[in-house]
């Protein structure tokens, strides 16, 4: 952390584009700075289509590092990563970790369990302590909505939103998005159907913002205790029938049953949900043959899908992992970029 009596010159320097190491350097990043001038990323919801797809194009540039002998460039050398999570998780916190160490940054794991928290200090007092060591950026993962905007608001390092209760999972967002255009070779006038528990996911809501800002056309699927019509103000459509729009879509998004969050009553039975909404390979057929299957994870294998159709040549769900190092490295990268310029 810079203090005001630090000279310019005892600074440490702004980040900078990766440079070659181990091998020949990652492609050109997009280099115009107005395209980003955000130090935090806290969701997608107020971002431009502009800013979205700068954020994808930087993705780009970086996803050959993990190609590379050497899976490490020195953008954030010299700088801390803080993975703060409240809450479990497999992949987005080894994808963070990942991602900073590809970029050269320390990284140090924050355990709930072991920290002042359980003695009755407040979130805002621990995120004040952490950054008073000289953290860089807090990547923070919590139950509760809004309490990455809450530490945002405390300190000066960059914060980026790793998923708040039902709120946003903005990462999670743009890989998805990312993957789509990878696959699909664009977004605009997609038909994508986001299929599921879509009341309770913060990941429903952020592809729901970035899809639209970009120019997809969004269908969410589900029974409609989980699939309520208030979502269509979002610029989106509802449907609780699957079997009779599944044939239109481009792209389909499984969510997970969120058994933790929602209520027992939801659905009669989770046979029932699946029989209804389950993506089996029998109701594969009735859907476009090069349709992209995708899943934010965990799958509930039998329930979301089935096997076959999690494992099969239309899924994207291990393409989404690894896609997700390269995004969370531009998320990283633009936001300390924008929090030390001028």
């Amino acid at each position: 952390m810079t203090t005001p009596s630090q000279t310019a010159a005892q600074r440490p320097p702004a980040a900078q584009p990766p440079a070659p190491s181990g091998g020949s350097p990652p492609s050109s990043i997009p280099s115009s700075p107005a395209s980003w001038s955000h130090k935090n990323l806290l969701g997608l919801e107020n971002l431009t289509a502009g800013e979205i797809l700068h954020l994808l194009d930087t993705a780009k540039a970086f996803e050959e590092v993990s190609t590379r002998s050497v899976k490490k460039v020195p953008a954030l050398r010299g700088r801390v990563v803080v993975n703060l999570f409240f809450e479990d998780s497999t992949r987005t916190r080894m994808s963070f970790s990942l991602a900073a160490q590809r970029l050269s940054a320390d990284v140090i794991d924050f355990s709930e369990k072991t920290s002042s928290l359980n003695k009755g200090e407040s979130v805002r007092d621990t995120v004040r302590n952490i950054e008073a060591m000289g953290v860089d950026l807090i990547v923070v993962r919590h139950g509760a909505a809004g309490v990455p905007h809450l530490i945002a608001r405390n300190v000066q390092c960059s914060v980026i939103n790793a998923g708040d209760g039902r709120h946003e999972h903005p990462t999670q967002g743009l890989l998805d998005i990312y993957t789509m255009r990878q696959v699909k070779g664009r977004i605009a006038g997609l038909k994508v159907a986001i299929v599921g528990d879509v009341v309770n996911s913060r990941v429903a809501r952020s592809n729901i913002h970035g899809l639209t800002r970009l120019g997809a056309e969004v269908t969410l699927v589900g029974p409609t205790t989980l699939v309520p019509r208030s979502f269509e103000r979002f610029g989106v459509r509802v449907c609780h029938d699957f079997d009779s729009v599944i044939g239109e879509f481009d792209v389909i998004n499984m969510l997970r049953i969120q058994r933790e969050r929602i209520a027992s009553n939801v659905f009669p039975s989770l046979g029932e949900y699946s029989r209804l909404f389950g993506l089996s390979n029998e109701r594969m057929k009735r859907a476009k043959a090069d349709v992209l299957v995708m899943h934010p994870g965990p799958v509930n294998r039998g329930i979301e899908m089935s096997p076959e159709v999690a494992d099969g040549a239309r899924s994207a769900i291990l393409r989404q992992v690894t896609n997700g190092l390269a995004v969370r490295m531009a998320a990283m990268f633009l936001c300390k970029q924008a929090g030390e310029s001028p």
